[in-house]
């Protein structure tokens, strides 16, 4: 298990979004620095793509090499290519096909309209993730350098529910979702191993209606009811959270002063 939590709690969800896109510029660049290149898994809802439209807005964004920097999803609904609700559609609207990404870099999961059915397109995305995984990885998926989760109200992470059989998935880094109790029902997603494998993970929760799941992970929840408690990086876990997220956390938990 990776240190405890860290937790960062600004006012507003404007201002979580502009400081975790300000931290991820930071993230990248250093790691471009110490390597060449860099890593990151993105995650899709609210948070996750009001973290990539203010990259997009940051002046700052320029400091980063986009042609070397990996893109992977962590979860995906398993609808058409195109589709407004796909996370990659989404995240391509909010920053992406604003900067020079090179498009080798850029790994979404599978679409429903190619040729797999969801389980297949999982193995799929997991042999990408084989192959992209160098010795130093020790495993079957790269050690990312950053990898985000929105939290949902019910505690999932990607598309790992309470309680679902992903959620206990301990083999395979990607698994096919079926009977997600939010739409659509039919999913991809890394499983906790695959999230593990990062450097960082950094679970984004804001608004009141998150503020439930977050005191429920943050308070010793197991993974397979809290799936959010499960996620954690091997150098560090950080919960970026807005003021209304962390209302429900105990003092000991969260110290009242808001960034």
């Amino acid at each position: 298990m990776s240190a405890a939590p860290q937790l960062v709690v600004h006012r507003d969800k404007e201002l979580m979004a502009q400081a975790a896109a300000a931290r991820l510029i930071t993230k990248v660049v250093d790691a471009q620095a110490a390597r060449g290149h860099a890593s990151v898994v993105l995650t899709g809802g609210r948070n996750g793509n009001g973290l990539l439209a203010a990259l997009g807005s940051s002046p700052a964004k320029d400091a980063i090499d986009w042609s070397r920097l990996d893109l992977w999803w962590g979860d995906e609904r398993f609808l058409p290519d195109g589709d407004p609700e796909r996370n990659y559609t989404q995240a391509k609207e909010a920053l992406l096909d604003s900067v020079p990404l090179n498009p080798a870099r850029v790994h979404p999961m599978p679409a429903s309209d190619g040729p797999y059915e969801v389980d297949a397109a999982a193995e799929v995305y997991a042999a990408e993730l084989a192959a992209a995984a160098g010795p130093e990885d020790h495993g079957p998926v790269p050690t990312f350098d950053v990898l985000m989760l929105g939290v949902g109200p019910d505690t999932h992470v990607a598309s790992l529910f309470p309680e679902l059989p992903a959620v206990r998935e301990t083999e395979r880094s990607v698994v096919g979702v079926h009977g997600a109790p939010k739409p659509p029902p039919t999913r991809i997603s890394l499983t906790l191993p695959a999230i593990r494998a990062a450097r960082e993970v950094w679970l984004l929760a804001a608004g009141e209606d998150k503020a439930n799941a977050a005191a429920i992970a943050l308070s010793g929840a197991g993974e397979v009811q809290a799936p959010a408690a499960g996620a954690y990086g091997r150098s560090r876990t950080l919960w970026l959270m807005d003021a209304a997220a962390a209302s429900q956390l105990p003092p000991e938990l969260y110290p009242p002063a808001v960034a």
